[in-house]
Protein backbone atom coordinates (compact mmCIF):
# COMPACT_ATOMS: atom_id res chain seq x y z
CA UNK A 1 0.00 0.00 0.00
CA UNK A 2 2.80 2.59 0.72
CA UNK A 3 3.97 2.08 -2.85
CA UNK A 4 0.48 2.96 -4.07
CA UNK A 5 -0.21 6.06 -1.99
CA UNK A 6 3.10 7.17 -0.41
CA UNK A 7 6.28 8.87 -1.61
CA UNK A 8 8.34 7.13 -4.25
CA UNK A 9 11.09 5.00 -2.69
CA UNK A 10 13.85 3.65 -4.94
CA UNK A 11 14.46 0.89 -2.42
CA UNK A 12 11.22 -0.69 -3.62
CA UNK A 13 12.82 -1.45 -7.00
CA UNK A 14 14.42 -4.88 -7.16
CA UNK A 15 18.18 -4.90 -7.69
CA UNK A 16 18.97 -5.11 -11.40
CA UNK A 17 15.53 -3.86 -12.49
CA UNK A 18 14.74 -0.41 -13.91
CA UNK A 19 11.24 -0.06 -12.48
CA UNK A 20 8.86 -1.48 -9.92
CA UNK A 21 5.13 -1.77 -10.61
CA UNK A 22 2.20 -2.01 -8.25
CA UNK A 23 -1.11 -2.79 -9.93
CA UNK A 24 -4.57 -3.55 -8.62
CA UNK A 25 -8.11 -3.93 -9.90
CA UNK A 26 -10.84 -2.33 -7.80
CA UNK A 27 -14.62 -2.59 -7.74
CA UNK A 28 -16.02 0.62 -6.32
CA UNK A 29 -19.76 0.55 -7.01
CA UNK A 30 -21.73 2.05 -4.13
CA UNK A 31 -18.73 3.87 -2.61
CA UNK A 32 -19.65 7.49 -3.26
CA UNK A 33 -16.18 8.94 -2.67
CA UNK A 34 -14.52 6.39 -4.95
CA UNK A 35 -17.11 6.93 -7.70
CA UNK A 36 -16.40 10.65 -7.64
CA UNK A 37 -12.62 10.13 -7.88
CA UNK A 38 -12.93 7.74 -10.84
CA UNK A 39 -15.34 10.04 -12.67
CA UNK A 40 -13.30 13.21 -12.09
CA UNK A 41 -10.09 11.56 -13.30
CA UNK A 42 -11.74 10.44 -16.57
CA UNK A 43 -10.62 6.85 -16.00
CA UNK A 44 -11.79 4.10 -18.37
CA UNK A 45 -13.99 1.63 -16.53
CA UNK A 46 -14.07 -2.03 -17.58
CA UNK A 47 -17.32 -3.74 -18.55
CA UNK A 48 -17.54 -5.47 -15.16
CA UNK A 49 -17.52 -2.09 -13.40
CA UNK A 50 -13.94 -2.38 -12.15
CA UNK A 51 -11.00 -0.05 -12.74
CA UNK A 52 -7.25 -0.71 -12.77
CA UNK A 53 -4.88 1.43 -10.69
CA UNK A 54 -1.13 1.37 -11.49
CA UNK A 55 1.90 2.94 -9.82
CA UNK A 56 5.38 2.73 -11.43
CA UNK A 57 8.58 3.69 -9.56
CA UNK A 58 11.85 4.08 -11.52
CA UNK A 59 15.39 3.62 -10.16
CA UNK A 60 16.06 7.33 -10.78
CA UNK A 61 13.31 8.23 -8.29
CA UNK A 62 10.67 9.27 -10.83
CA UNK A 63 7.22 7.75 -10.49
CA UNK A 64 4.05 7.63 -12.52
CA UNK A 65 0.47 6.85 -11.54
CA UNK A 66 -2.36 5.64 -13.79
CA UNK A 67 -6.03 5.06 -13.13
CA UNK A 68 -8.14 3.30 -15.73
CA UNK A 69 -5.47 3.86 -18.39
CA UNK A 70 -5.25 7.62 -17.65
CA UNK A 71 -2.22 9.33 -16.17
CA UNK A 72 -3.17 10.88 -12.81
CA UNK A 73 -1.35 12.54 -9.89
CA UNK A 74 -0.18 10.16 -7.18
CA UNK A 75 -2.56 11.95 -4.80
CA UNK A 76 -5.52 10.58 -6.77
CA UNK A 77 -4.45 7.00 -6.02
CA UNK A 78 -3.95 7.98 -2.39
CA UNK A 79 -7.53 9.31 -2.18
CA UNK A 80 -8.88 6.20 -3.90
CA UNK A 81 -7.04 3.88 -1.52
CA UNK A 82 -8.51 5.76 1.45
CA UNK A 83 -11.97 4.89 0.15
CA UNK A 84 -11.41 1.25 -0.84
CA UNK A 85 -8.53 -0.28 1.15
CA UNK A 86 -8.53 -1.25 4.82
CA UNK A 87 -5.06 -1.70 6.34
CA UNK A 88 -4.54 -4.04 9.29
CA UNK A 89 -1.53 -4.29 11.53
CA UNK A 90 -0.89 -5.50 15.04
CA UNK A 91 -2.08 -2.21 16.54
CA UNK A 92 -5.56 -2.86 15.15
CA UNK A 93 -6.00 -5.62 17.72
CA UNK A 94 -7.05 -2.89 20.16
CA UNK A 95 -10.34 -2.60 18.29
CA UNK A 96 -11.17 -6.22 19.08
CA UNK A 97 -10.73 -5.57 22.80
CA UNK A 98 -13.76 -3.26 22.90
CA UNK A 99 -17.09 -5.06 23.50
CA UNK A 100 -18.95 -2.36 21.54
CA UNK A 101 -16.74 -3.07 18.51
CA UNK A 102 -17.46 -6.79 18.71
CA UNK A 103 -21.19 -6.12 18.92
CA UNK A 104 -20.92 -3.74 15.95
CA UNK A 105 -19.33 -6.55 13.90
CA UNK A 106 -22.29 -8.88 14.33
CA UNK A 107 -24.77 -6.06 13.69
CA UNK A 108 -23.03 -5.07 10.46
CA UNK A 109 -22.95 -8.69 9.37
CA UNK A 110 -26.66 -9.27 10.03
CA UNK A 111 -27.77 -5.99 8.43
CA UNK A 112 -31.51 -5.28 8.47
CA UNK A 113 -32.20 -8.57 10.29
CA UNK A 114 -30.90 -6.85 13.44
CA UNK A 115 -31.30 -3.21 12.40
CA UNK A 116 -35.10 -3.40 12.14
CA UNK A 117 -35.83 -4.80 15.64
CA UNK A 118 -33.02 -2.63 17.04
CA UNK A 119 -34.70 0.54 15.71
CA UNK A 120 -37.98 -0.52 17.32
CA UNK A 121 -36.12 -1.20 20.57
CA UNK A 122 -34.41 2.20 20.48
CA UNK A 123 -37.66 4.07 19.82
CA UNK A 124 -39.40 2.46 22.80
CA UNK A 125 -36.28 2.87 24.93
CA UNK A 126 -36.22 6.64 24.29
CA UNK A 127 -39.83 6.94 25.45
CA UNK A 128 -39.16 4.63 28.41
CA UNK A 129 -36.17 6.71 29.53
CA UNK A 130 -38.15 9.94 29.17
CA UNK A 131 -40.91 8.59 31.43
CA UNK A 132 -38.34 7.35 33.96
CA UNK A 133 -36.62 10.75 33.96
CA UNK A 134 -39.91 12.57 34.43
CA UNK A 135 -41.00 10.22 37.21
CA UNK A 136 -37.64 10.61 38.96
CA UNK A 137 -37.71 14.38 38.63
CA UNK A 138 -41.26 14.65 39.92
CA UNK A 139 -40.52 12.34 42.83
CA UNK A 140 -37.26 14.02 43.89
CA UNK A 141 -38.54 17.52 43.29
CA UNK A 142 -42.05 17.00 44.59
CA UNK A 143 -41.49 19.16 47.68
CA UNK A 144 -39.89 21.96 45.67
CA UNK A 145 -42.59 21.79 43.03
CA UNK A 146 -45.28 21.75 45.71
CA UNK A 147 -43.83 24.92 47.22
CA UNK A 148 -43.75 26.56 43.82
CA UNK A 149 -47.32 25.47 43.19
CA UNK A 150 -48.41 26.97 46.53
CA UNK A 151 -46.83 30.31 45.61
CA UNK A 152 -48.51 30.31 42.22
CA UNK A 153 -51.88 29.40 43.75
CA UNK A 154 -51.52 32.14 46.38
CA UNK A 155 -50.77 34.67 43.67
CA UNK A 156 -53.75 33.60 41.58
CA UNK A 157 -56.03 33.78 44.64
CA UNK A 158 -54.84 37.30 45.35
CA UNK A 159 -55.30 38.41 41.76
CA UNK A 160 -58.70 36.74 41.39
CA UNK A 161 -59.88 38.47 44.60
CA UNK A 162 -59.13 41.89 43.07
CA UNK A 163 -60.32 40.80 39.60
CA UNK A 164 -58.57 43.55 37.62
CA UNK A 165 -59.77 44.44 34.12
CA UNK A 166 -57.41 45.08 31.21
CA UNK A 167 -56.25 48.72 31.23
CA UNK A 168 -58.18 49.47 34.42
CA UNK A 169 -55.25 51.20 36.12
CA UNK A 170 -55.00 53.76 33.31
CA UNK A 171 -58.74 54.46 33.42
CA UNK A 172 -58.69 54.92 37.22
CA UNK A 173 -55.83 57.40 36.98
CA UNK A 174 -57.83 59.58 34.59
CA UNK A 175 -60.96 59.32 36.75
CA UNK A 176 -59.05 60.33 39.89
CA UNK A 177 -57.61 63.33 38.11
CA UNK A 178 -61.14 64.50 37.24
CA UNK A 179 -62.54 63.90 40.71
CA UNK A 180 -59.60 65.61 42.44
CA UNK A 181 -59.84 68.67 40.18
CA UNK A 182 -63.61 69.08 40.27
CA UNK A 183 -63.46 72.66 41.65
CA UNK A 184 -61.08 73.78 38.95
CA UNK A 185 -63.16 72.06 36.28
CA UNK A 186 -66.41 73.66 37.59
CA UNK A 187 -64.82 77.15 37.59
CA UNK A 188 -63.51 76.72 34.05
CA UNK A 189 -66.83 75.35 32.75
CA UNK A 190 -68.90 78.06 34.57
CA UNK A 191 -66.78 80.91 33.20
CA UNK A 192 -66.98 79.45 29.71
CA UNK A 193 -70.76 79.07 30.07
CA UNK A 194 -71.10 82.74 31.11
CA UNK A 195 -68.92 83.83 28.21
CA UNK A 196 -71.11 81.93 25.77
CA UNK A 197 -74.60 82.30 27.26
CA UNK A 198 -74.27 85.35 29.50
CA UNK A 199 -75.02 85.81 33.20
CA UNK A 200 -77.29 83.10 34.60
CA UNK A 201 -79.38 85.71 36.46
CA UNK A 202 -80.06 87.68 33.24
CA UNK A 203 -77.81 90.63 34.06
CA UNK A 204 -77.74 92.73 30.90
CA UNK A 205 -74.39 94.20 31.88
CA UNK A 206 -72.81 90.74 31.39
CA UNK A 207 -73.93 89.74 27.91
CA UNK A 208 -72.76 86.39 26.48
CA UNK A 209 -71.43 85.66 23.04
CA UNK A 210 -74.76 84.16 22.02
CA UNK A 211 -76.60 87.38 22.97
CA UNK A 212 -74.11 89.57 21.10
CA UNK A 213 -74.31 87.41 17.98
CA UNK A 214 -78.11 87.50 18.16
CA UNK A 215 -78.00 91.32 18.35
CA UNK A 216 -75.66 91.47 15.36
CA UNK A 217 -77.96 89.13 13.44
CA UNK A 218 -80.97 91.33 14.21
CA UNK A 219 -79.20 94.44 12.96
CA UNK A 220 -78.01 92.82 9.73
CA UNK A 221 -81.40 91.24 9.00
CA UNK A 222 -83.13 94.66 9.12
CA UNK A 223 -80.47 96.42 7.05
CA UNK A 224 -81.41 97.63 3.59
CA UNK A 225 -77.88 96.92 2.31
CA UNK A 226 -77.72 93.67 0.35
CA UNK A 227 -74.11 92.95 1.28
CA UNK A 228 -74.88 93.14 5.00
CA UNK A 229 -77.96 90.97 4.61
CA UNK A 230 -75.82 88.26 2.89
CA UNK A 231 -73.75 87.98 6.09
CA UNK A 232 -76.83 87.20 8.17
CA UNK A 233 -77.01 83.44 7.38
CA UNK A 234 -73.46 82.94 8.62
CA UNK A 235 -74.23 84.71 11.86
CA UNK A 236 -77.34 82.57 12.18
CA UNK A 237 -75.17 79.42 11.99
CA UNK A 238 -72.84 80.84 14.64
CA UNK A 239 -75.83 81.62 16.86
CA UNK A 240 -77.08 78.02 16.63
CA UNK A 241 -73.60 76.64 17.38
CA UNK A 242 -73.16 78.92 20.40
CA UNK A 243 -76.57 77.91 21.72
CA UNK A 244 -75.57 74.22 21.52
CA UNK A 245 -72.22 74.80 23.23
CA UNK A 246 -73.88 76.90 25.93
CA UNK A 247 -76.39 74.13 26.64
CA UNK A 248 -73.65 71.45 26.89
CA UNK A 249 -71.57 73.62 29.20
CA UNK A 250 -74.64 74.15 31.40
CA UNK A 251 -75.26 70.40 31.61
CA UNK A 252 -71.57 69.72 32.40
CA UNK A 253 -71.63 72.23 35.26
CA UNK A 254 -74.82 70.68 36.70
CA UNK A 255 -73.35 67.13 36.65
CA UNK A 256 -69.95 68.20 37.97
CA UNK A 257 -70.79 67.93 41.64
CA UNK A 258 -68.06 67.02 44.11
CA UNK A 259 -68.39 63.38 45.26
CA UNK A 260 -65.90 62.63 48.07
CA UNK A 261 -67.35 59.15 48.56
CA UNK A 262 -66.76 58.24 44.92
CA UNK A 263 -63.21 59.63 45.02
CA UNK A 264 -62.45 57.58 48.13
CA UNK A 265 -63.85 54.46 46.48
CA UNK A 266 -61.78 54.98 43.34
CA UNK A 267 -58.62 55.64 45.37
CA UNK A 268 -59.21 52.42 47.33
CA UNK A 269 -59.57 50.48 44.08
CA UNK A 270 -56.37 52.05 42.78
CA UNK A 271 -54.57 50.97 45.97
CA UNK A 272 -55.72 47.36 45.43
CA UNK A 273 -54.35 47.40 41.90
CA UNK A 274 -51.05 48.91 43.03
CA UNK A 275 -50.55 46.05 45.50
CA UNK A 276 -50.77 43.66 42.56
CA UNK A 277 -48.49 45.69 40.27
CA UNK A 278 -45.84 45.94 43.01
CA UNK A 279 -45.70 42.14 43.33
CA UNK A 280 -46.40 40.69 39.90
CA UNK A 281 -45.85 43.17 37.05
CA UNK A 282 -45.46 46.84 36.14
CA UNK A 283 -49.10 47.33 35.17
CA UNK A 284 -52.47 45.60 35.27
CA UNK A 285 -52.05 44.06 31.81
CA UNK A 286 -48.75 42.52 33.01
CA UNK A 287 -50.48 41.16 36.12
CA UNK A 288 -53.10 39.46 33.96
CA UNK A 289 -50.32 37.97 31.77
CA UNK A 290 -48.57 36.65 34.92
CA UNK A 291 -51.81 34.99 36.00
CA UNK A 292 -52.25 33.28 32.61
CA UNK A 293 -48.66 31.97 32.75
CA UNK A 294 -49.13 30.78 36.33
CA UNK A 295 -52.21 28.74 35.35
CA UNK A 296 -50.29 27.10 32.50
CA UNK A 297 -47.38 26.23 34.81
CA UNK A 298 -49.71 24.74 37.39
CA UNK A 299 -51.11 22.39 34.76
CA UNK A 300 -47.61 20.86 34.31
CA UNK A 301 -46.77 20.74 38.02
CA UNK A 302 -49.09 17.98 39.10
CA UNK A 303 -47.22 16.31 41.98
CA UNK A 304 -50.19 14.37 43.28
CA UNK A 305 -49.94 10.68 44.04
CA UNK A 306 -52.34 10.01 41.19
CA UNK A 307 -50.01 11.67 38.67
CA UNK A 308 -46.99 9.75 39.94
CA UNK A 309 -48.96 6.51 39.83
CA UNK A 310 -49.96 7.14 36.21
CA UNK A 311 -46.32 7.73 35.25
CA UNK A 312 -45.29 4.53 37.03
CA UNK A 313 -47.93 2.57 35.14
CA UNK A 314 -46.74 4.05 31.84
CA UNK A 315 -43.13 3.20 32.73
CA UNK A 316 -44.03 -0.42 33.42
CA UNK A 317 -46.06 -0.71 30.21
CA UNK A 318 -43.12 0.58 28.18
CA UNK A 319 -40.78 -1.77 30.02
CA UNK A 320 -42.86 -4.75 28.87
CA UNK A 321 -42.72 -3.55 25.27
CA UNK A 322 -38.99 -2.82 25.56
CA UNK A 323 -38.28 -6.29 26.92
CA UNK A 324 -40.08 -7.86 23.96
CA UNK A 325 -38.06 -5.80 21.45
CA UNK A 326 -34.83 -6.53 23.34
CA UNK A 327 -35.59 -10.27 23.15
CA UNK A 328 -36.12 -9.93 19.38
CA UNK A 329 -32.74 -8.23 19.00
CA UNK A 330 -31.04 -10.88 21.11
CA UNK A 331 -32.64 -13.68 19.09
CA UNK A 332 -31.49 -12.09 15.82
CA UNK A 333 -27.96 -11.74 17.16
CA UNK A 334 -27.92 -15.36 18.39
CA UNK A 335 -28.85 -16.58 14.92
CA UNK A 336 -26.35 -14.33 13.18
CA UNK A 337 -23.57 -15.27 15.63
CA UNK A 338 -23.33 -18.85 14.37
CA UNK A 339 -23.26 -17.74 10.73
CA UNK A 340 -20.64 -15.05 11.42
CA UNK A 341 -18.41 -17.46 13.33
CA UNK A 342 -18.50 -19.95 10.46
CA UNK A 343 -17.67 -17.28 7.87
CA UNK A 344 -14.72 -15.90 9.85
CA UNK A 345 -13.38 -19.42 10.51
CA UNK A 346 -13.57 -20.15 6.79
CA UNK A 347 -11.55 -17.01 5.99
CA UNK A 348 -8.92 -17.84 8.63
CA UNK A 349 -8.13 -21.10 6.84
CA UNK A 350 -6.78 -19.02 3.96
CA UNK A 351 -4.68 -16.88 6.31
CA UNK A 352 -2.38 -19.63 7.63
CA UNK A 353 -4.74 -20.32 10.57
CA UNK A 354 -6.35 -23.47 9.23
CA UNK A 355 -6.74 -25.14 12.63
CA UNK A 356 -8.21 -22.06 14.31
CA UNK A 357 -11.91 -21.57 14.81
CA UNK A 358 -13.97 -18.58 15.90
CA UNK A 359 -16.99 -18.66 18.18
CA UNK A 360 -19.28 -15.68 18.72
CA UNK A 361 -21.23 -15.60 21.96
CA UNK A 362 -24.23 -13.40 22.70
CA UNK A 363 -25.17 -12.97 26.35
CA UNK A 364 -27.41 -10.49 28.07
CA UNK A 365 -25.51 -8.12 30.35
CA UNK A 366 -26.70 -8.37 33.98
CA UNK A 367 -27.77 -5.11 35.58
CA UNK A 368 -25.57 -3.87 38.39
CA UNK A 369 -26.89 -2.71 41.75
CA UNK A 370 -28.46 0.73 41.38
CA UNK A 371 -28.60 0.54 37.58
CA UNK A 372 -31.16 3.15 36.51
CA UNK A 373 -31.50 1.43 33.12
CA UNK A 374 -32.29 -2.01 34.47
CA UNK A 375 -34.86 -4.06 32.56
CA UNK A 376 -36.40 -7.38 33.58
CA UNK A 377 -36.36 -10.11 30.90
CA UNK A 378 -37.43 -13.66 31.79
CA UNK A 379 -37.09 -12.85 35.47
CA UNK A 380 -33.52 -11.50 35.16
CA UNK A 381 -32.49 -7.87 35.55
CA UNK A 382 -30.37 -6.83 32.56
CA UNK A 383 -28.85 -3.53 31.48
CA UNK A 384 -30.87 -1.87 28.72
CA UNK A 385 -28.19 0.00 26.76
CA UNK A 386 -28.56 2.09 23.64
CA UNK A 387 -27.66 -0.92 21.43
CA UNK A 388 -29.72 -3.49 23.28
CA UNK A 389 -29.12 -5.72 26.28
CA UNK A 390 -26.45 -7.95 24.76
CA UNK A 391 -22.72 -8.35 25.28
CA UNK A 392 -21.07 -9.91 22.23
CA UNK A 393 -17.68 -11.61 22.52
CA UNK A 394 -15.44 -13.19 19.90
CA UNK A 395 -13.71 -16.37 21.12
CA UNK A 396 -10.82 -18.13 19.41
CA UNK A 397 -9.91 -21.83 19.54
CA UNK A 398 -6.30 -21.84 18.44
CA UNK A 399 -6.47 -25.54 17.42
CA UNK A 400 -8.59 -28.61 17.79
CA UNK A 401 -9.06 -29.48 21.42
CA UNK A 402 -8.07 -26.03 22.66
CA UNK A 403 -10.61 -24.21 24.82
CA UNK A 404 -12.28 -21.18 23.31
CA UNK A 405 -10.77 -18.01 24.78
CA UNK A 406 -11.27 -14.30 24.11
CA UNK A 407 -9.36 -13.47 20.95
CA UNK A 408 -6.95 -11.07 22.68
CA UNK A 409 -5.93 -13.91 25.08
CA UNK A 410 -5.80 -16.79 22.62
CA UNK A 411 -3.95 -15.11 19.73
CA UNK A 412 -0.68 -13.32 19.17
CA UNK A 413 -0.54 -9.82 17.75
CA UNK A 414 -0.05 -11.13 14.22
CA UNK A 415 -2.92 -13.58 14.60
CA UNK A 416 -5.17 -10.82 15.87
CA UNK A 417 -4.38 -8.80 12.76
CA UNK A 418 -5.39 -11.76 10.61
CA UNK A 419 -8.61 -12.14 12.57
CA UNK A 420 -9.34 -8.47 11.90
CA UNK A 421 -8.63 -8.97 8.21
CA UNK A 422 -10.90 -12.02 8.10
CA UNK A 423 -13.69 -10.01 9.74
CA UNK A 424 -13.34 -7.19 7.18
CA UNK A 425 -13.48 -9.69 4.31
CA UNK A 426 -16.60 -11.34 5.74
CA UNK A 427 -18.31 -7.98 6.27
CA UNK A 428 -17.37 -6.85 2.77
CA UNK A 429 -19.04 -9.93 1.28
CA UNK A 430 -22.10 -9.89 3.54
CA UNK A 431 -25.19 -9.93 1.30
CA UNK A 432 -27.55 -8.40 3.84
CA UNK A 433 -28.34 -4.70 3.11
Amino acid sequence: LPAVRGRAEVSKVRTGMLKAFVEGRFTYSGVEGAERIVTDSGADVDEDGSVIALRAIAVDGRSRAHLGGRSVPVGVLAELSEQLIAVHGQNDQLRLLRPAEQRAVIDRFAGHVIAKPLRAYQEIRSEWLAVIAELTERSTRSREMAQQADLLKHGLTEIDAVAPEPGEDVELTEQIKRLAAVDELRAAATEAHVAVSGSPDGDQDVPGAAMLVSEALRRLSTSEDAVLRELAPRLEEASVLLADVGAELGNYVETLDADPALLEKVLARQADLKRLTRKYAADVDGVLAWADDARRRLETMDTSEEALAELAIRRDQLAVQLAAHAADVSAARDKAAAELAAEITRELSGLAMGQAAIEVTVEQRPAEHGDTHALTIDGRAVHAGAEGVDDVELLLRAHDGAPPLPVHKAASGGELSRVMLAIEVVLAHATRP
